[in-house]
């Protein structure tokens, strides 16, 4: 079990409301957290199957395909990507996520966006499988009953004096498996880093529970977006803190949380925990982005 320290955050002294969060993103310099989670049991099933190759899928930046990218690298897999936008062949150099996957060996297969879509279709892996030959297949996100096993194992014994735990929501898979291990007084906010409503469908997939909810309105435009708000927040939290949060998922839901608190949603002497999921390496990515709008960039280190 790997012991994760919780970290103050926040207080509002007025409510008498502390946050604390979890350093997830401290577990691994490059799987770090909740992709080392996920893909901690489907590598040993992989390992149990006798697979020599892993396959999973990923967009421009995506914080899954680097981890999975290192783990093969680090575990002795051979690993393909398949990355979402075939304009994107020519623009490796431009891309320090994707640089860093192939660096790390992972093959790169770029589809078109209608193609990408067909990614769980049967027909479109087989036709990955005459391309690539035989592979263990890694969902999108990494999310699937072996990700939600491991995420099941982000909280520990001494998470439970906390009443509120807080996370970011992707694919659904990490959030599933901290509702599964939550304790019935804890309620689970899940704030979406993509707009819409269908993710509530994908999380009752993998879980039974009741006491959790979505929060969705601080996706800021949706995923992907950012802006100069949310930018200045993140750079405030690290300047106070030292703690780096990412713009598409944790800094999301660490400004929604401190937003919800002001807005007085919580109840007086709440104990909140927020799950750091990483997603760090990211930003190098986002602040390229920033710079050629002449936009304010994300600090992350000294």
């Amino acid at each position: 079990m790997i012991n994760i320290e919780n970290q103050f955050f926040f207080k509002d002294e007025a409510q008498n409301i502390e946050v604390f969060i979890k350093r997830e993103d401290l577990i691994h310099p490059f799987i770090s957290g909740n992709k080392f989670r996920k893909l901690k049991y489907n590598l040993l099933q992989a390992k149990k199957e006798k697979q020599a190759a892993l396959l999973t899928f990923g967009g421009a930046f995506s914080n899954h395909i680097a981890a999975a990218a290192y783990a093969g690298h680090e575990y002795g897999f051979k690993t393909i990507g398949v990355i979402r936008g075939d304009e994107l062949f020519n623009k490796i150099n431009e891309n320090p996520t994707l640089q860093f996957a192939q660096k790390c060996g992972m093959q790169l297969e770029f589809v078109s966006r209608e193609d990408y879509r067909l990614k769980t279709e049967t027909h479109f892996i087989e036709k990955l499988h005459q391309k690539w030959g035989d592979f263990y297949l890694v969902p999108e996100g990494g999310t699937n009953t072996f990700a939600i096993k491991g995420c099941e194992e982000i909280l520990l014994d001494g998470d439970s004096k906390f009443d509120y735990i807080c996370c970011a929501v992707g694919t659904g898979g990490t959030i599933s498996g901290i509702i599964n291990s939550a304790l019935s007084h804890q309620k689970v906010l899940g704030f979406p880093a993509l707009k819409g409503d269908f993710l509530k469908d994908e999380i009752q997939k993998f879980t039974t529970q009741e006491h959790w909810e979505l929060i969705t309105e601080y996706h800021f435009g949706g995923y992907g977006k950012v802006d100069s708000t949310l930018i200045s927040f993140i750079n405030t939290s690290f300047a106070t803190n030292k703690i780096p949060l990412d713009p598409i998922y944790t800094g999301k839901m660490a400004f929604g949380v401190i937003d919800l608190i002001q807005k007085k949603y919580f109840p007086k002497n709440a104990k909140i925990l927020m799950i750091h999921t990483g997603g760090l390496q990211g930003i190098q990515g986002m602040n390229i982005k920033l710079k050629n709008k002449n936009l304010q960039t994300i600090v992350y280190n000294d």
